[in-house]
């Protein structure tokens, strides 16, 4: 008689993660990650009531490995945000779609407790009240996320051959419309670039509406 195979959340969430860079979020499917498992996919929803339940999962589990990665937090409140947020744009383009994992879902546990209480202990220590400080912290996430899904949205996607969004074919259907062909090299090129500009901007606009005012 063979033995069911024995299967926990955290299994289920690091298989999906792992079919996650190879279907996207479209193909990912409760089907697909039994079959992943070889197991059967009512074996999942013990786990798993739906495929949002097992996204929220895939979030926290993505940033259970943030969370790992965390070293000593930076004085200034600047660098603190900065490399924060450096490191969530990088973590979420680990995956295929990640941006798109992350955003939106409910965390399962409180992993996210003891980073968000460090770095807001940085801000309120620079000036920032309490509200403000938290205001901070989800306008810049808020930014960092949504450039993210723009990115992988956008490509170059490896994973399906693609090379990103075509300019040249942009250009052609714009042709009446300079400023906006030109736009396109500084939207859809350099992300690296177009991030860190764009953070900055945000760094910019916190210090001035909303540290000490």
């Amino acid at each position: 008689m063979a033995v069911a195979k024995k299967i926990d959340r955290a299994l289920v969430a690091d298989a999906a993660l792992r079919l996650l860079n190879e279907v996207g979020l479209e193909g990912l499917t409760l089907r697909a990650i039994a079959k992943e498992l070889d197991v059967k996919a009512p074996a999942l929803y013990w786990h798993f009531k739906d495929k949002q339940a097992l996204l929220d999962e895939m979030a926290t589990e993505m940033l259970r490995r943030m969370n790992a990665d965390l070293g000593e937090l930076p004085a200034r409140w600047q660098d603190a945000v900065t490399t924060a947020m450096r490191g969530l744009r990088a973590h979420l383009l680990r995956y295929r779609d990640g941006a798109k994992v992350y955003s939106g879902t409910h965390f399962t546990d409180t992993s996210y407790a003891d980073p968000m209480e460090r770095y807001l202990r940085v801000l309120t220590a620079e000036g920032f009240t309490p509200a403000r400080a938290a205001r901070a912290w989800f306008t810049a996430t808020s930014y960092t996320i949504g450039y993210v899904i723009e990115e992988q949205a956008m490509g170059p996607d490896p994973a399906r051959g693609e090379e990103g969004y075509d300019l040249a074919a942009r250009a052609e259907r714009l042709a009446a419309y300079p400023l906006a062909v030109a736009a396109g090299e500084a939207m859809f090129r350099d992300h690296d670039r177009g991030f860190e500009e764009g953070l900055a901007a945000i760094i910019a606009g916190i210090d001035v509406t909303l540290r000490g005012s």
